[in-house]
């Protein structure tokens, strides 16, 4: 039987464990351009590991899930960061796991903002994108380069996430 997740907002802090909320937060702003443009500062940095790995932008499309939505599966990316960034104005869903011996515990979900991304550290299991509603457009900056940046864990249950409040 499929265990029922419950969504949570995504905060700076409930996400922390996982990686960085990308928004304006006004504690980085800085103004610049003789104060005509508000620059939120540093709001995560790219972490990119092993021989001729770079940083490269994508736009990643997103098909919208029907829900209620099986997460069957986690993955993690141990040479680098990734991070999506909505372009469509849309919220969307973003699922995690802390790592248990090499495989991801019971996910958690979070319910992005439109004005929200997210930036996955290192080697932290999350479910591949979900996009919420319609299709949806984002900016992602991840790794390229040689090396196996993707590992992939099938739950032998799956879990269900019910439709989102939006």
């Amino acid at each position: 039987m499929s265990q029922a997740l419950t969504v949570q907002p995504l905060t700076a802090e409930a996400f922390a464990p996982f990686g960085e909320v990308i928004e304006a937060d006004p504690s980085t702003m800085r103004l610049i351009n003789g104060g005509t443009t508000e620059r939120f500062h540093a709001l995560f940095s790219p972490d990119v590991a092993g021989e001729g790995a770079r940083v490269i932008v994508n736009i990643f499309r997103g098909q919208p899930r029907a829900f209620p939505y099986e997460i069957g599966m986690m993955e993690r990316h141990p040479l680098g960061s990734q991070s999506f960034s909505p372009l469509s104005g849309r919220p969307f869903l973003v699922a995690v796991s802390s790592d248990e011996d090499g495989r991801p515990g019971c996910p958690q979900v979070f319910l992005a903002r439109p004005d929200q991304g997210v930036n996955y550290r290192r080697n932290v299991w999350h479910h591949p994108l979900i996009a919420v509603g319609a299709v949806s457009d984002f900016l992602v900056v991840d790794r390229d380069g040689p090396g196996n940046n993707l590992q992939e864990y099938f739950f032998d249950t799956p879990f269900t996430i019910l439709e989102p409040h939006l």
